[in-house]
């Protein structure tokens, strides 16, 4: 193709399907237009010599706190966040205030995210008993990337803990859908287990056991039914080992954070801002995961980006909430880890936009492929940065990995061919629309 490019990525090393090269990647009317040695005829020249061009990184697990919980966080600061880590997509969850669990709520954080967002979004919708008889419907809104369920870990009308509560949502969907895998029950039986003053005692009360109980529960309801589940953030080893065995109904995500972290140090250093659900366990249990994932039964990264304040992590256990902050450092951390020899770079990209892509079933996004939105994270997978609390954009204004030095950097963002984030600052704000999905295409 000769010319007429709106903006002309020169130089770079490009991880696509055909493996890694030094090829350019040209933009016209936010979509790759080709692909090599491409002249360089283009409003704009990005020189990316010495850097790697990535698929645009998506998040498919993120909290914003909006609706109703913004001084913690809100759509436009988690996403400024998002894009300043190297991320163009994001998958936000239903637990706001109000819950995303109508259309009404969910037209509403379409309109409030659009061109206000910097990064592009979609939104689970969550399923309660009330609302399953609308789910199929609801599902294929515009900007539902589908349904979650929360089997253990929430409170009100988001919690379905039993059997034929969660087989009614998966009669009613056709899509995949999204599960917090704890048993509810087990959960309640152990509460008498958790220390006040201790978030050590966060894995003991929520054991390995809550998890693999939940996710056994879960595929035998998702084989009765005929129905696709996506089990978030794996925490054991026994999840792991188990879901090898069901990748034809189900697939799951891990996080940076149970990749990273283990108990007890992560409890001895940091407290309860170690403190999530399902909680940080032992290292053989993060061992197992990265077992899963050197395996392929891993198919997604999610940061569970669940931003609290500095108060709010301060209370005395176990009146402390659980969460963390994790989308502007999932790039780098998973970065280091690649530096680090514990997985390929195509190996993470394949974890954070082809199988997002795969299991969600996105439209035009997770390739570097002519036609695809230009969606593209640009890294230094030489450069060495200190994470610091003072680099996050989220309101809450602290991360886990304060103090610690990675290998391995996002410098530049590029949602649908618009330079967003370049070196650290954010260039084009703003920019944000639905992500599509093949499942719930609309006819023109």
């Amino acid at each position: 193709m000769a010319g007429g490019f709106d903006l002309i990525l020169k130089g770079g090393t490009v991880v696509n399907q055909d493996g890694e090269g030094q090829r350019d990647v040209a933009i016209a009317a936010g979509r790759i237009a080709a692909i090599g040695d491409v002249g360089a005829s283009a409003a704009e020249i990005v020189d990316c010599r010495g850097l790697h061009v990535l698929p645009g990184v998506i998040d498919s697990h993120v909290h914003f706190r909006e609706p109703g919980l913004v001084h913690k966080e809100d759509l436009e600061t988690g996403s400024r966040g998002a894009v300043l880590g190297g991320v163009t997509a994001v998958f936000e969850m239903p637990n706001t205030d109000p819950t995303t669990t109508s259309a009404q709520a969910l037209a509403a954080k379409v309109a409030i995210a659009h061109h206000r967002m910097h990064c592009d979004f979609a939104f689970y919708v969550g399923a309660t008993r009330e609302n399953t008889h609308e789910l199929a419907e609801l599902e294929r809104l515009a900007g539902a990337c589908g349904v979650k369920v929360f089997m253990g870990s929430s409170t009100g009308s988001l919690l379905i803990e039993d059997d034929d509560g969660v087989r009614n949502v998966l009669k009613a969907i056709r899509r995949r859908a999204a599960f917090h895998s704890e048993d509810e029950y087990r959960l309640r039986e152990r509460m008498n287990l958790r220390v006040e003053g201790d978030p050590s005692s966060h894995p003991v009360w929520r054991d390995p056991t809550a998890a693999l109980m939940c996710t056994e529960r879960l595929v035998r309801l998702a084989r009765e039914t005929g129905k696709r589940v996506h089990v978030l953030h794996v925490t054991t080893k026994e999840e792991a080992a188990f879901l090898a065995g069901h990748k034809d109904v189900a697939t799951c995500e891990a996080t940076p954070s149970h990749l990273t972290l283990a108990a007890p140090d992560c409890y001895q250093r940091l407290g309860t801002l170690a403190q999530l659900n399902p909680p940080i366990r032992d290292a053989s249990h993060r061992d197992g995961i990265w077992r899963g994932l050197a395996q392929g039964v891993i198919d997604t990264i999610g940061s569970d980006h669940s931003p609290h304040t500095r108060e709010e992590k301060a209370h005395v256990y176990p009146k402390t909430h659980s969460g963390m902050t994790g989308v502007q450092t999932l790039v780098p951390i998973m970065l280091d880890h690649v530096n680090a020899g514990r997985l390929s770079l195509s190996r993470f990209v394949d974890l954070t936009s082809a199988g997002p892509a795969r299991v969600y079933g996105i439209a035009r996004k997770g390739r570097i492929a002519a036609g695809y939105d230009a969606d593209l994270t640009v890294v230094d997978l030489k450069r060495r940065e200190t994470i610091t609390d003072r680099w996050i954009a989220s309101r809450s204004g602290w991360t886990p990995y304060n103090g610690s030095t990675v290998t391995g950097w996002p410098v530049g963002t590029f949602v649908r061919g618009r330079k967003v984030m370049w070196q650290g600052e954010i260039v084009e704000p703003s920019v944000g629309e639905a992500v599509k999905f093949a499942e719930t295409l609309t006819p023109t």
